[in-house]
Order: structure tokens, then sequence, then C-alpha cells
């Protein structure tokens, strides 16, 4: 099954359902945080359930079978050889994970040196960067011939001349979809390891690649570079539980992953302080391959609705199609001269749309500089409600005052 009956999330404190108002304002279709309105595995909501008919939620510690399960799902799914002593398990989300790499590569022997992100990219990197004291410089996705492609080059030069400098990205690409190259990883590690640096590659969309790309992960692809390289992963995106704070790290270098663990007990965290995560992690990676080739069979059907109908309608607002997770990145000049009463004429495309036609995006801002003008739209949900959301973009599209003129 995809999933495609949808999910009524009032009165579950959705940060997505919230964020767009829904419930304070009838009608609002919520497209922004990156979590699907689509039923997640059954038999990990089974397991679950099951484990709750058992009255007692006590101290637990890490399943020892689980490095190896992770290592096991890596070499059917992804074709990957990862010895199961990489494996960190963690009890919190992804974006503290990269917190606790950042700290413990500063721990380390390379100097402290800025964070390097290729923009537009998840915002969480700088949000936590910042918060750690440490600099972020951005650098802008190549756009040669008009596919985004990684800086390596740009990102390559920064890391000669900043010492210890952290590259950190997300692969598969949030927000615009692409699924980055194995050549393209391997230079960008290579690139970490010539400054004493690590290369981060969040992976957490990686699970749903639509027909036609592979997604590699960057420890991989990284090959001799590879104890430069640290991949965040969990299960919460394509199974539909990040509200379980849970993830793991594939450390391959020995004195970075001894740091990763110091740096956990340090703030008062161990392993096996995840028995519901652990557990949802256990039937994700144990039984969850069939179910996920379903829902991502069903998400490539969306995004084709989604691409067709708004391209169709609203001519270059699609800025590219996706080729993994469930999220479509868009221009705002489609929109220019189209602003609802009571809007600023520099408000971003997602307080335009919200107004206009209760539809909520993300702003491309919170992507960083190079995502100003832009909007990123999460297509998981209803095809009745996609649908609806395409028709509501479309029909205030053709209040621009450059598309009236083009009909006359």
């Amino acid at each position: 099954m995809d999933g495609g009956d949808g999910l009524d999330r009032t009165g579950t404190r959705s940060v997505k359902w919230l964020t767009a108002g829904v419930g304070q304002h009838a009608g609002r279709i919520p497209l922004g945080v990156a979590d699907m309105d689509l039923p997640g595995f059954p038999a990990l909501f089974a397991a679950l359930r099951d484990r709750l008919d058992h009255h007692a939620l006590g101290y637990t510690r890490a399943d020892p079978a689980a490095r190896e399960r992770v290592a096991r799902w890596y070499a059917r799914r992804h074709a990957a050889d990862i010895d199961p002593d990489w494996v960190v398990l963690l009890p919190f989300g992804p974006r503290t994970a990269v917190r606790v790499v950042l700290d413990a590569a500063a721990a380390g022997p390379a100097p402290r040196g800025p964070v390097l992100t290729p923009t537009p990219e998840y915002g969480g990197f700088a949000a936590v960067a910042g918060a750690a004291g440490r600099a972020v410089r951005e650098i802008p996705l190549d756009r040669t011939g008009g596919v985004y492609g990684l800086p390596v080059d740009e990102l390559a030069g920064a890391c000669r001349r900043a010492p210890g400098a952290v590259v950190a990205l997300s692969s598969p690409h949030n927000p615009t979809g692409r699924v980055w190259g194995a050549a393209e990883l391997h230079a960008l590690a290579a690139a970490a390891a010539g400054c004493g640096g690590v290369l981060i590659s969040d992976e957490v969309h990686c699970e749903i690649v639509h027909p036609g790309r592979r997604h590699v992960t960057a420890v991989h692809a990284a090959g001799e570079f590879a104890r430069n390289t640290v991949v965040v992963h969990s299960v919460g995106k394509a199974f539909n539980v990040s509200g379980l704070a849970d993830a793991f790290l594939l450390v391959p270098d020995a004195d970075l992953r001894r740091r990763v663990v110091a740096t956990l007990e340090g703030f008062g965290f161990f392993e096996g302080g995840r028995l519901l995560g652990a557990l949802a992690q256990e039937i994700a990676l144990e039984h969850g391959g069939p179910w996920l080739r379903s829902l991502t069979a069903g998400l490539t059907h969306r995004r084709d609705l989604i691409v067709t109908r708004l391209a169709e309608a609203v001519p270059g607002s699609v800025d590219c199609v996706p080729e993994a997770s469930f999220l479509l990145w868009l221009s705002g000049a489609a929109f220019d001269g189209a602003r609802p009463e009571g809007v600023a004429p520099d408000a971003g495309i997602r307080e335009v749309l919200l107004a206009a036609c209760g539809v909520e995006l993300t702003d491309g801002s919170a992507f960083g500089a190079a995502g100003e003008g832009y909007a990123r739209l999460n297509f998981a949900l209803p095809e009745p409600v996609l649908a609806e959301a395409a028709d509501r973009i479309a029909r205030f599209a053709e209040k621009a005052p450059g598309r009236r003129s083009a009909r006359r």
C-alpha cells in the first residue's frame, strides 16, 4: 500500500499542521514541514502498540544486534559494505546528531574550522553550527546547464583555505531532491580530508529515491577518505516516525567514533535510552523494504501529478524535478506582481501563497541566501488534497500581471 488515504493530524501537536495554522484557519493545506500526511509502515505501528501493552517503559540496553541490522540494511538496499563497528546508535534525532559530530570533531587534533554548506541547503546545519559557535560559510550550488550540482571546486578551495573545515550537506538534497553522484561525494570527502576536516552527509531522505536514480552513501563513495566522512541517518522520514527522535551515525574512523561516544556521554546520553525509537528502527530495517518500494511508487506518482499540473498551469514555477524524497523546489518568479491585499511587497512566496490561497509551503529563505525567492513544497499527502493545492496555486498565478497580459 502507498498510504493513499491520508491522515487527519488535528489534535496531535503536529508541527507541520500547527505551522500552517490548520485548525485556526479552516481549509488550509499544509505543505511545509518535511513529514508525510500518509500512514507509515503498518507492521511498525503494530509492533509499537504491542510493546505498549507491556505496561512498563523502563531503562533498556541497546540491542546487541542493532549494528549488524544496520549493516545488513545497507548491503541489501544500497549495495554498501558497512562495518557494524562504524554504527553509533543515538537516542535523539538527526539535527542533534549533527551537533554531536561537530563537537566531537572540534575535540580532535585539527583546528576548529568553519562549517561549509552548499546552498540552498537544509537550514538545520547553519542553525546547529551557529549554536555550536562555528562560523558558517554558504557556497551556492552549481547551476551549469540549469541543473543543480555540488560546487565541488569551490568547496575544495574553501577547505584548503580553512584547516579543520566541516563540509555539511544533505544527500539526497533537501530542498531540491537531487541525488548526488559518487564522484561528487568522493571529491568532497577528499577535500575535507585534505584540510583535516570532516564531511557530514545527512542522508535521512535516502530511502525514497525515484526510478532511474540510485543513492550512494557517502562513506561508501568516499573510499580511501572514509575516515574523514560521517553519515547521519534515521528511519524517521521514510517510515513517518520522526517524532520518535531516532537516529544513527556511520563513523568509520575509530578515533572520531570514540570522541562521538565521549561527547554523547558528556551530555548524559547513552545508547540504550531509545526504547520505542529502537523498536521502530528494528522493524523498519528488518521488514520495511517491500513497503518502502510501494511507498516510493505512490510518491513518484504524486511527484508527477504536482510537477505536471504546476508546470502546465504556472510555467517556470517548477525549478527542478526531484529525483528523491517528497519535496519539490519552486521558483517564486511565476508569482511576481501577484500580491494579495495586506501582504508586504517584499514578502516571501510562503506568505504570499498562504494569504492568497491557504496553501502553506516552506519559504526558500530557510535554506540560506541562495533560497531567497523560492519555496519548498511537500507532496506527501493524499492525491485529492494535493490536486486541490495545485489548483489553488494555479488559480492564484492567473492573477499575476504578466500572465494576464500574455493571454491578451
